[in-house]
This record gives C-alpha cells, structure tokens and sequence, in this order.
C-alpha cells in the first residue's frame, strides 16, 4: 500500500504527523514520535510575546540609567513559556541532529514589528519549512473583516520575503471569507494550508468572579467543521493542505484525507494515547484501505471534495435546510 503524500513540498512516507505541541519540548519524546514512524515533527510556536518580553528585558539591561539600583532588574517576571527564544532555535538543531524526518518551526504573531527577524533565524537553525499561525480574536468593533484579512495577508507576505524554506499558513474558521482568504495565500504563494486553529476559550467562575483560562483536548465531534472545508478548498487552492483537531481514530484521518488533506496533524489524541498511537492509525488506515481496494492515498486524496463527490450540495446551504427538517423526537 502506497501512503506517501507531498506536504508543503516534502515528501513524506505517509501524512500522519504530530501537530504544534509541548511534546517537541522533550528530546525523548520526539525520538519516540520518530519511532512511531511520525512523517513529520511541527515544532510548537514561538510566540510574539516571547520575543517582545526578551527585547524588552534586553533593553532594560542594556538601556537602563547608569545610577539606577543594580538590584532591581533582578525582579523581571519568570518567563511563561518552556523555551525562550535562544533555546527554541537551539531545539530545532538538536531535534534536526536526532531524526531524519522534516522538522517544521511554527512562529505565532499579529504584526510585522521585531519577530518576524526570527523566521530567517528558524531557517538558519535548520527547520526544513515554517507554520505560520496569525491567532486573534477581533475585539475592535472599529476593524473591519477587510482589516482582519488583510493583516494575515500583509504578515505572510513579510515572511515570505525573509525566508527561502515553504511556508503555511494555519487558520481559523471564524473568517467572514474563508474561501476567499485561502485564495489570496495561495496566490501569494505559501506551500500549505492548516486547517484550523483551535479557539481556546475562558470559563467565568461565578462564585469567584474570575476568568479562567481552560484547556480541554479535542475530540472526533470537532472533525467535521474541518472535513468541510478541507473539501471546499481541496477544490480551489494549488496549496497543499492539513487537517488539524478532531482526528483520533483512522476513520478520521480517512474522512479528511478524502475531504482533500494531504497531512494529517495529531495532537490531543497522541496527549492521551502517547507516540506509538501514531503507528496504531497507520496501520489501521492503511488495513481500511487494503480493505476497500485502494491502491495509494493519492488515489483516495480529494475524492470527496466540492468538486469530486457525488452531492456537492451536501456542503452547502442544501445540507443546512436538509438537516433541520430531518429532526424527529
């Protein structure tokens, strides 16, 4: 059985990898997921906040008045995240030293200021291509939808002019135009898509009064919002695409590789069932298929998509009028 996929450019044996995610932060960790047979290590983002917090304690270092109290710069804040800035670039080439699969940074922003000088730098470092993730909730009542895509556009664009190695662009599906916004990246010229970001949203302790941050993993229900662009945009973009969130089982991974996903990004279900889940997925997905007489994932890629599929309607307003008068108590 043929699995082997091309993802922004690179061939890989097969399309199931493991998503942005603390577990790169372990050298153990990610020789396991190589073991596992991983396609792929995505690294997880380097954050805007983390490179601005190191400029601004590096400024306060070396900017700071020359009869100030020594002492006090000793009260910076603790850093909240596992790696800084210097350490993440030093992961990439100790991961890159330790597996012989690519390795994909990830930088995570919101404008053009000091980070994005870090993307040559993850280049430099060795990573074999570049997620971009553009994560923002619109607050602004005064920002228009125009506004908020023209930023993700302007942002990739900057990359794009600072590095040579591929670049997609991860999304979230709460844009206005989705499709239209795919369309424009692509035309750009980014190598992929990642299809979605997850919106972690705060709970309100009412017996408190406070904002607490959550965190709850993903399950398969979180699928289908991905399943249906995947096959919207399988029909419309050169980009390659990938499927991130809602995949635990190999009927998933089948689902959104047939929706048009080229890669397959894993990351809550290998949380709770660890590396060697990924081995499991492969192996049950390339038995379905053995199963249903296909021969190559290409053959089964994009064959339920808008332009494939025996009901197009099905992804579309048809579906939505369908679906509310089928109910029965």
């Amino acid at each position: 059985m043929d699995l082997s996929t091309t993802y922004l450019g690179l061939p890989l044996a097969h399309p199931f990898m493991p998503g942005a995610s603390p577990m790169v932060d372990d050298l153990d960790t990610v020789r396991r997921l190589e073991d596992a047979g991983a396609a792929a290590i995505v690294m997880h983002s380097l954050f805007e906040e983390q490179l601005v917090s190191d400029q601004l304690a590096h400024a306060s270092f070396t900017e700071a008045r020359w009869d100030s109290h020594p002492e006090a710069l000793s009260y910076l804040p603790p850093p909240a995240f596992s790696l800084g800035p210097d350490e993440y670039l030093e992961q990439i080439r100790r991961i890159k030293r330790s597996v012989s699969v690519p390795v994909i940074a990830s930088l995570n922003g919101l404008d053009l200021r000091g980070w994005l000088a870090y993307a040559p730098l993850l280049e430099a470092a060795g990573a074999d291509a570049l997620e971009l993730n553009v994560y923002a909730l619109p607050t602004d009542p005064f920002e228009t939808s125009e506004a908020v895509e023209d930023r993700v556009v302007t942002i990739t664009d900057g990359v794009l002019d600072r590095v040579h190695i591929p670049i997609a662009v991860k999304l979230s599906p709460f844009y206005t135009a989705p499709a239209h916004l795919a369309r424009r990246l692509d035309r750009l010229g980014v190598a992929g898509l990642v299809l979605f970001n997850r919106l972690y949203q705060p709970d309100i302790d009412i017996e408190r009064l406070e904002v607490q941050r959550t965190l709850q993993l993903s399950d398969s229900s979180e699928l289908l919002l991905r399943v249906t662009w995947l096959a919207v945009l399988s029909a419309q973009v050169r980009a390659s695409l990938a499927v991130s969130g809602g995949v635990h089982s190999a009927v998933d991974a089948i689902k959104a590789i047939m929706a048009g996903a080229h890669a397959v990004q894993l990351v809550s279900t290998l949380l709770r069932n660890g590396p060697d889940h990924l081995r499991t997925l492969r192996s049950q997905t390339e038995l379905w298929m053995e199963e249903q007489g296909y021969e190559s994932l290409a053959q089964m890629r994009g064959s339920m998509n808008l332009d494939r599929c025996p009901d197009p309607d099905a992804f579309g307003r048809l579906n939505y009028v369908h679906v509310l008068h089928s109910w029965r108590s």
